[in-house]
């Protein structure tokens, strides 16, 4: 299934329908009054939080979505129908934003939950309402209210409570599914995994946590190299981060300004992102000789003036994953009991993690700005080809970006 992280959609509630004029006619009844009804409410259009897709892929195909428009106002005053509310299906994590003002209308992050997106509108009257002491044949009725018309944009970041971030073939794919049933596409590519991957860790009865394998950044990702920061934004919503390196790389380059790379990376592209809590992870040391690893280690730690946590694992042996992932839950839980006990504790939390995604969205479209505008000037200047694109981006028709693993 391809893998589609935003979309922009334009929804239109329900009209609501209108009021009419109507005159009771019955037999004996000469001059029954006024008895037009009501016009029916238009449909609402939520959208909803379900756990039966991951991608947004089905908005890329179907832009538009309106709701019925309500039934016209009936005579014995009888109200129209009101229209069935429209509910739209979104993954969970799911950020809904009105492209007109930026304003976030709301963040979908549990399973069920809904949120009002265009209201319908309501009916008119019926002549009923304006009848009177001085006009007992009222004419008039009023029309139906129109339903909303928005546009807006739906962003996906996966809800993972741990992000794995390094440079590409680190082991980080191998990695979660040492840890998780998650299982990504493994092998010694010279490129990077080309889709977000989440992962279920298990530690015991009632305890785990989500894991998400983002794909690798390299260096000059934050000005649009490779996939850019693209998915950068899905580590926006956890508390830690993984940072895996290859402490022995087959192309022979330096581990320590490979680990410079991302932390580089990171900041640029949104300090408060980088001051994420961080765990180590020196991996692959079943490619070091065990005379030879302490020293390596030592020197990797020391190099990047590493204050953290560090672990050495060898993914693909599964050596030290186990240690990693009961450290993992045991502070995640922590983290967890003191947002409960403490009030303040877990408000700075949440404003936290509201200026994160500020600055992680502010950031992804600044980048984006700048690469449709590097973009126009090569084609006004040089003409470049699709091909030669990093960023895959669909211009101006609002759909985001299209990987095919």
């Amino acid at each position: 299934m391809r893998f589609i992280d935003e979309a922009v959609v334009t929804v239109k509630a329900g009209d609501g329908g209108n009021g009419i004029a109507s005159f009771r006619r019955e037999k004996y009844v000469p001059r029954g009054g006024p008895d037009g009804g009501d016009g029916g409410k238009g449909g609402d259009i939520y959208v909803i939080a379900e756990d039966n897709t991951n991608t947004l892929v089905d908005y890329r195909y179907t832009r538009r979505h309106d709701a019925m428009r309500a039934e016209n106002g009936h005579s014995r005053n009888c109200s129209g129908k009101g229209s069935d509310d429209l509910f739209l299906p979104v993954p969970i994590g799911t950020t809904v934003v009105d492209t007109e003002t930026d304003e976030v209308l709301g963040d979908l992050i549990e399973l069920g939950q809904t949120l009002l997106i265009a209201k319908g509108g309501d009916g008119g009257l019926g002549n009923t309402h304006f009848k009177s002491s001085t006009n007992q044949a009222p004419r008039k009725s009023t029309s139906g209210f129109e339903g909303e018309l928005k546009v807006l944009k739906f962003e996906l970041k996966v809800v993972a409570d741990v992000g794995l971030i390094g440079l590409p073939n680190a082991g980080k794919s191998t990695f979660i599914r040492q840890v998780s049933a998650a299982r990504p596409k493994v092998a010694d590519y010279p490129f990077t995994t080309l889709v977000p991957n989440l992962g279920v860790v298990d530690i015991g009865r009632h305890r785990s946590f989500v894991m998400a394998d983002i794909p690798g950044l390299i260096e000059g990702a934050s000005e649009g190299a490779g996939l850019g920061i693209r998915f950068l934004k899905h580590v926006a919503r956890t508390r830690r981060l993984l940072h895996v390196v290859d402490v022995k790389p087959i192309d022979g380059s330096d581990p320590v300004a490979n680990a410079r790379v991302i932390l580089n990376e990171l900041e640029r592209f949104s300090p408060e992102l980088s001051n994420l809590p961080q765990i180590l992870i020196l991996n692959k040391i079943d490619q070091v000789p065990d005379e030879e690893l302490d020293e390596l280690c030592t020197h990797i730690v020391a190099e990047l003036d590493w204050a953290g946590d560090v672990f050495r694992t060898s993914t693909l042996m599964g050596e030290g994953t186990d240690a990693v992932k009961y450290h993992l839950m045991n502070e995640i839980e922590l983290e967890r009991e003191r947002e409960l006990e403490d009030p303040i504790f877990a408000e700075a939390q949440r404003t936290r993690f509201e200026r994160l995604e500020v600055e992680v969205r502010l950031n992804t479209e600044a980048q984006r700005e700048a690469y449709r505008a590097a973009r126009k000037a090569a084609r006004e200047g040089v003409d470049i080809s699709d091909d030669d694109a990093d960023f895959d981006d669909d211009d101006e028709d609002g759909v985001e970006v299209i990987y095919v693993p």
